[in-house]
């Protein structure tokens, strides 16, 4: 072998060596340390919300007025300011204004009047009752007609019984004119006028030590 072959030789050994140097693989890095992990946060429970501060209760009061209702006149209840009467009064029978002498009677509940010629009728399927009034001052029969009420059955003294009837009259005592119910009566009577309780009560006060109190 000839110099310039050992040359070339000796050139393409160093090139090949300084190849494998330039290629040779790099040095793997050095691992980093492991890093310690955290331990898991433990499950803290959620605070607990802070009371509401609610306002004090206020109490709101209702004043409610109730009216009193005035007390009844005493003179209601007392009979005080109330027209008195006497045992016997005049009063006047509407309608017809016949003027009679009447007898007040608290012992007897109803009012009753002398009547003549009574007779009941009908009318339209309605009952009616006529009978005839005595004026003291001319003697004249006044007749009259009015709707029956009711009946009642009164007994005699001998014990006989006599159905009456019972109609509605103006009846007029001083001041005081009420229509109230009276029984008319066929039987002879001492006055042609009882002024009975269903008149007196809560209207009049009576005298029984007077006469004509409230008329002349």
């Amino acid at each position: 072998m000839n110099i310039s072959s050992r040359t070339s030789c000796t050139l393409l050994t160093v090139g090949w060596l300084a190849g494998c140097s330039v290629f040779q693989s790099p040095a793997q890095a050095p691992a980093c340390p492991a890093v310690a992990e955290a331990p898991p946060c433990p499950v803290c429970p959620a605070p607990a919300p802070e009371p509401l501060a609610c306002p004090e209760p206020q109490v709101v009061e209702k004043v409610v007025r109730v009216p009193v209702p005035a007390p009844a006149p005493a003179a209601t209840a007392t009979g005080k300011d109330l027209p008195i009467v006497g045992a016997v009064e005049w009063a006047t029978v509407e309608p017809g204004n016949i003027r009679l002498e009447a007898r007040i009677d608290t012992g007897s509940s109803t009012t009753t009047l002398h009547a003549e010629d009574i007779q009941l009728l009908e009318k339209d399927g309605k009952r009616w009752v006529h009978f005839a009034l005595v004026d003291p001052a001319t003697e004249e029969k006044i007749a009259m007609e009015e709707r029956l009420r009711r009946k009642v059955v009164k007994k005699s003294s001998d014990g006989d019984k006599q159905t009456r009837y019972v109609v509605k009259l103006w009846i007029t005592l001083g001041d005081t004119r009420m229509l109230a119910e009276v029984t008319l009566s066929e039987r002879a009577m001492e006055y042609p006028l009882v002024v009975g309780r269903n008149v007196l009560v809560d209207t009049m006060v009576v005298d029984v030590s007077r006469k004509h109190a409230v008329s002349d």
